[in-house]
């Protein structure tokens, strides 16, 4: 009788051990923002006023912050490749509020007189590497005819526009 009450008392003291939380636990995640959905995504681009820079700009049009990759991607016609980004790093999320805008520069072209320069009549912008994203022709961007296009580079997003043209150390 003895030892079925010692093992009575071992179990019920083991359940609750295992009840009470332990300090060295870890703390709950915070949550973090799903990914933004495309159709709640606007992309726009246009032509700063030095003519080596392109300013972009994606806008959640939800009523919930989401993320998009914290690069943009930008590519150039029919180009292989897209903008590197400047800082050098690798894709992450990068928060964007409700109805809050984000902003980055890409430089198409260090010297307009670059002999290697490439012309292209668009560049496509996205928010996500796994997405289309958006085309621009040069005449929408106020480019005219053509983009001038060598080893371009791109600003992470950025909460400004003044904060993307630092980034990429434009005046």
């Amino acid at each position: 009788m003895r030892i079925r009450t010692v093992l009575a008392l071992s179990t019920a003291a083991t359940a609750l051990l295992l009840a009470v939380p332990q300090s060295g636990s870890a703390a709950p995640r915070p949550v973090r923002p799903a990914k933004c959905a495309e159709n709640v995504l606007k992309l726009r681009a246009g032509q700063s006023a030095d003519p080596t820079v392109v300013h972009i700009s994606v806008t959640n049009r939800s009523a919930r912050t989401c993320t998009v990759d914290r690069i943009p991607t930008v590519t150039f016609g029919d180009l292989d490749g897209a903008a590197l980004p400047t800082p050098a790093g690798e894709s992450g999320p990068y928060r964007i509020g409700a109805g809050r805008t984000a902003y980055a520069a890409v430089r198409t072209i260090a010297d307009p007189a670059d002999p290697e320069a490439r012309r292209v009549d668009a560049i496509t912008v996205s928010a996500d590497p796994s997405r289309f994203g958006r085309t621009f022709t040069a005449r929408e961007l106020g480019a005219g005819d053509a983009v001038l296009v060598w080893e371009p580079l791109t600003t992470w997003w950025k909460p400004s526009v003044a904060a993307a043209d630092k980034a990429l150390d434009t005046k």
